[in-house]
């Protein structure tokens, strides 16, 4: 090169230099830019300025995986523009791999879009945070189901803060949770993933989470404050109660039991507590899939719900519209359906939304759709403050979070989500005094299961059952530990090893159960070989007894004759009725976190008196469900004769219609007493609220909570209602021999319905005021008259 040549290519240098300087000199104080103004003057500023292409990138997701280091060790400027190519994009997905290099990706993508793009539009990044960010390093919480079984809506807000604060800390903006849907068939695979089988319970439990996540709905309405992650509620509507309970199944369901139920929770987390997100579901409902069903997700989603937040699609669920639902003929004609019924973006890459800039020119889609899921996507983008504040990694994320205080809290929704099912002759808990031995046996006592949407099942990375008994033995007690057999196959070669340990043992705690994929989603799962998911999306089971021969290994260690306490981990409701007759003690642990053998260890031996409660009703058997407690006084048989195998009879011929277990069991190492429910007015109007109290006393020698349950039943009803419906709790810690009142104020409207005509009523009446231990364990009643 010339010195000639050089001068020009310096000169040429220096002007692109000025050129980009000039740029962002000129877009520096832009409306859209100043943080001052109104988040609506921002966003119609910024969308008058970006082209078509540029509002179509808004609506389209790129995962940072793509993102590679170069020979040096930092991070690939080549692999930037590869990605981005120049342009913005509405999402990021964060990759599932450890915070530290997480937060690496995030700065240089936050950095590169924010200073190599036209208008410098900031994406927002999105992580699984189901239980816990899904990324090493980060701190693993109980599954969503034992969650729900705490019934304490405090510890779950508490929670959903700390994920956020994990979270945030690696650059991440969005969680894709938490999930509302109903778990009211325990074939389905993601039964795991809710709170319950109760819309109230699900509302109440899912609005904590959201608060403790999102931040204080008053201040949400204008920003998302620091340290706090927006939320995504799903999966919108009635996704968890398919046909045959087969994942992505249709439901065809009636308008009145789709709003009674399914609607409820999203239109209390949308009122109540002011979510960001929704994520539409997979699923059709009555033949329209929902990410085209246009009445659902504009009629009713945003006209009456009142929905402002940005509607992000389900992983490949837009493709779906053609090849799995087969509505559509090809990705234009999937384009205009997902489009038009209000989906604001495709996740997680485009098959559709790339035709979208060819539709509007040829005048097939309205522009006035675009410019509405763009302002959709900015405004939330404005008001989380992804313009205002560019993120910078921490040093080292790492040494950041899984705090002891994370940790703790971990091991204390563990504990309270522990539910004692059974105790007969009061087995439990065990007294490490007078202990000598104890077999700990069973293919879940040596191994960590977290439940689908985890990043690992190393037992390095938290605390097996056995783990837990030892630690808590600290050598007083000689532990005998056995396998007995793997979670699913046909082998029982382990057992008699199982059988052995069992023999020479005083007590036995068997842990059986299942296992969920690791890092499961559609098309993105990854397992441990050899170690078959028997729960989670996409892992639905025809039958409700454990696994592989884990019920020949129960039948084998019950026949030694030695007292045994059964420990369920697993993610869906069991069958267990023969397990129910002989065995004498039985704890549901559901996929109990990274603390989840020290919390069983500690109820084991009393050191944690167990408070969780069933938030689903258990079936005596596949044949018997559905059981949801809040069923129509039809629903459980005309002819109330139930039958046996010894004695047949009717409803059912050889059984009874009733769960083994209710919704809303779990016992306690205490009693408590119920008295005195005092009802401030029993003669109400249609407007104000029921305010009514009760007394409670701990009458055993122990500290104990108690989750105190209300229930209502409208007596007379235009149309039928269900026999109970749960309209309030609280949990509550006491002392022995300590009594305290208990109020509570439940707002009229909750005790509507919707009538014949589909309008939203309550209607004058007497209603029945039920307060229990459970839905079936009533202590006191009394009729109201709603006038």
């Amino acid at each position: 090169m010339n010195t000639k040549t050089t001068i020009v290519a310096v000169a040429s240098y220096f002007l692109i230099l000025a050129s980009c300087s000039a740029q962002k000199n000129k877009t520096k104080n832009l409306p859209y830019k100043n943080s001052t103004l109104p988040v609506e003057v921002r966003v119609n500023d910024l969308l008058g300025r970006m082209t078509l292409d540029e509002k179509i990138s808004q609506m389209n997701m790129l995962s940072l995986k793509h993102i590679k280091y170069d020979d040096k060790g930092n991070i690939s400027e080549k692999t930037l523009d590869s990605l981005f190519k120049g342009g913005s994009i509405g999402t990021l997905e964060s990759p599932f791999i450890g915070v530290d290099i997480i937060s690496k990706l995030s700065e240089a993508s936050d950095n590169y879009l924010r200073n190599n793009t036209r208008l410098g539009i900031p994406a927002i990044q999105i992580a699984e945070c189901l239980h816990g960010q899904l990324a090493f390093g980060a701190t693993i919480f109980p599954q969503t189901i034992g969650q729900g079984s705490t019934w304490n809506p405090e510890l779950i807000k508490k929670m959903g803060a700390t994920i956020a604060q994990e979270a945030s800390l690696s650059g991440v903006d969005q969680a894709l949770s938490p999930i509302f849907d109903l778990s009211r068939d325990p074939r389905f695979g993601r039964a795991e993933e809710t709170f319950g089988e109760d819309p109230y319970l699900v509302a109440e439990m899912g609005k904590a989470f959201v608060i403790g996540m999102q931040g204080d709905p008053e201040v949400t309405k204008t920003h998302i404050p620091d340290g706090k992650l927006m939320c995504t509620a799903k999966h919108y509507v009635a996704y968890s109660t398919p046909i045959a309970g087969i994942n992505l199944g249709p439901n065809n369901i009636g308008p009145r039991e789709l709003r009674d139920l399914h609607l409820y929770p999203f239109q209390k987390v949308i009122q109540e507590a002011n979510i960001y997100s929704l994520m539409p579901a997979y699923n059709e409902v009555n033949g329209i899939p929902m990410h085209s069903n246009t009445y659902l997700m504009k009629d009713v989603l945003r006209n009456e719900l009142g929905f402002t937040g940005y509607v992000f699609s389900d992983y490949e669920a837009v493709a779906m519209l053609n090849y799995f639902h087969k509505i559509t003929e090809d990705a234009a004609a999937t384009a205009i359906s997902a489009i038009e019924a209000g989906v604001d973006l495709e996740a997680p890459k485009t098959f559709a939304y790339s035709e979208l800039a060819n539709l509007v020119k040829t005048g097939q889609v309205d522009i006035k759709l675009i410019d509405q899921a763009v302002s959709n996507i900015l405004t939330v983008k404005f008001k989380t403050g992804l313009f205002d504040k560019p993120y910078k990694a921490p040093k080292k994320v790492s040494d950041l979070i899984h705090t002891e205080e994370a940790v703790n809290l971990a091991r204390e929704i563990a504990e309270e989500s522990i539910i004692l099912l059974k105790n007969e002759n009061s087995l439990l808990p065990l007294n490490a005094n007078t202990l000598k031995s104890i077999a700990v046996v069973g293919p879940n006592a040596h191994q960590v299961q977290y439940g689908d949407y985890s990043y690992t099942k190393d037992n390095a990375s938290g605390v097996t059952i056995l783990d837990g008994i030892k630690q808590y033995a600290n050598n007083t007690i000689e532990v005998n530990y056995a396998k007995g057999c793997d979670i699913v196959g046909d082998d029982k070669s382990q057992i008699q090893a199982a059988v052995e340990a069992a023999e020479k043992s005083d007590v036995v705690v068997l842990v059986i159960g299942g296992t969920s994929s690791v890092l499961s989603g559609i098309g993105w799962g990854q397992d441990i070989p050899g170690d078959y998911p028997t729960s989670g999306e996409g892992f639905d089971r025809t039958t409700l007894t454990p696994p592989g021969v884990q019920p020949e290994l129960i039948e084998a260690i019950y026949k030694t004759g030695k007292p045994i306490v059964l420990v369920m981990v697993h993610g869906r409701a069991y069958s267990i009725a023969w397990e129910k007759d002989h065995i004498p003690a039985i704890v549901e642990a559901w996929y109990p976190g990274e603390q989840g053998g020290t919390a069983v260890a500690k109820v084991l031996f009393g050191d944690v008196n167990p408070s969780g409660k069933l938030t689903v009703s258990v079936p005596k058997s596949v044949g018997h469900v559905p059981v949801f407690y809040n069923h129509k006084p039809s629903a459980r048989g005309f002819y109330r004769n139930p039958g046996s195998p010894e004695k047949p009879g009717r409803d059912y011929v050889f059984s009874s219609p009733d769960p083994l277990f209710p919704f809303g069991h779990g016992l306690s190492y205490t009693q408590f007493e119920y008295s005195d429910l005092q009802v401030q007015d029993t003669k109400l109007d249609m407007n104000g609220n029921l305010n009514l109290s009760i007394k409670l006393k701990n009458t055993g020698k122990v500290t104990g909570k108690e989750v105190v349950q209300v229930y209502f039943n409208d007596k007379i009803s235009s149309v039928s209602t269900p026999v109970k419906v749960l309209k309030e709790f609280k949990k509550v810690e006491l002392k022995p021999s300590e009594t305290t009142t208990i109020n509570f104020t439940i707002p009229i409207n909750e005790f509507g319905l919707w009538d014949k005509d589909l309008k939203y009523v309550v209607e004058p009446g007497q209603f029945e005021i039920m307060i229990g231990s459970s839905a079936e364990d009533i202590r006191l009643n009394k009729t109201i008259t709603i006038e």
